[in-house]
């Protein structure tokens, strides 16, 4: 999906797999991942001689938002301060990092 995301148009199969060239997944995996979520309704595609475009249909936002309320959800019983509690006891936020959530919790 960032991908998609990032793309600012329609990606052939091909295309999504030379931007994702860390992976060096098969242009067939690629192929069964993208028609499985526009099976979902996450993607659409068009095909143009003979080769099928993919474009995203739900936005980056909402879908993460909904990804970050089922994880606080899941692992953390809904609460935001457990997940705050185990970042910072994680020792994986940075001093930046603090003052920056302290800046958006002063708004």
């Amino acid at each position: 999906m960032c991908v998609l995301w990032d793309s600012d148009k329609p990606l052939s199969i091909q295309e999504v797999c030379d931007r994702l060239p860390e992976h060096n997944w098969a242009y067939k995996t690629v192929g069964t991942l993208l028609t499985r979520m526009e099976k979902k309704g996450a993607v659409s595609s068009e095909k143009i001689n003979r080769v099928n475009f993919y474009a995203p249909l739900i936005d980056k936002s909402d879908y993460t938002a909904e990804q970050t309320k089922n994880l606080i959800s899941k692992l953390y019983n809904g609460s935001v301060r457990d997940l705050a509690v185990s970042l910072f006891k994680s020792k994986s936020l940075t001093k930046d990092d603090i003052n920056e959530l302290k800046e958006m919790f002063d708004l």
